[in-house]
């Protein structure tokens, strides 16, 4: 009696693994033309998607995220942040390069660092959203002074 309750106990597993086993020929079959489609669908997403800024938004976001150490005006405060209405690196960098360096922050480590303190990433709001960076340097462009 017990060799043919454990042979019965054989006999369902080696069906229920049969069975799962076998459905995923037909899946395979139909995913292959998808897989197919993808490489045609993915140059198109590749390419980078330019985020217009908001600077009245990013006013409202910098008065929250960069303030403390930028000031109300965004003329830095001494030993924390570094003026933005006068500098030269902001002027030379692209919205997009401002936009990634927001996004990763500065380590006080970094030798760029000049005042040696960390910048934190996003302003060490790590739920900032791209456009709201976006509208940031929309901010930060409107109160720059070209020289």
């Amino acid at each position: 009696m017990f060799k043919r309750v454990v042979l019965f106990i054989w006999v369902i597993m080696a069906l229920t693994l049969l069975a799962a086993c076998g459905g995923g020929d037909e899946k395979k079959e139909e995913a292959a033309p998808q897989q197919q489609e993808q490489p045609t669908a993915a140059p198109q997403a590749a390419a980078p998607v330019a985020i217009v800024g908001d600077a009245s938004n990013g006013g409202k976001i910098f008065s929250t995220a960069c303030v403390a150490c930028h000031g109300p005006e965004g003329k830095g405060v001494q030993g924390l942040g570094k003026d933005l209405t006068t500098s030269e690196w902001v002027a030379q960098q692209s919205d997009e390069q401002l936009v990634e360096f927001i996004k990763k922050g500065r380590d006080a480590s970094d030798p760029l660092n000049t005042t040696g303190v960390a910048m934190p990433p996003k302003g060490g709001n790590p739920a900032m959203s791209d456009q709201e960076i976006a509208d940031i340097v929309a901010f930060v462009r409107s109160i720059h002074q070209q020289p």
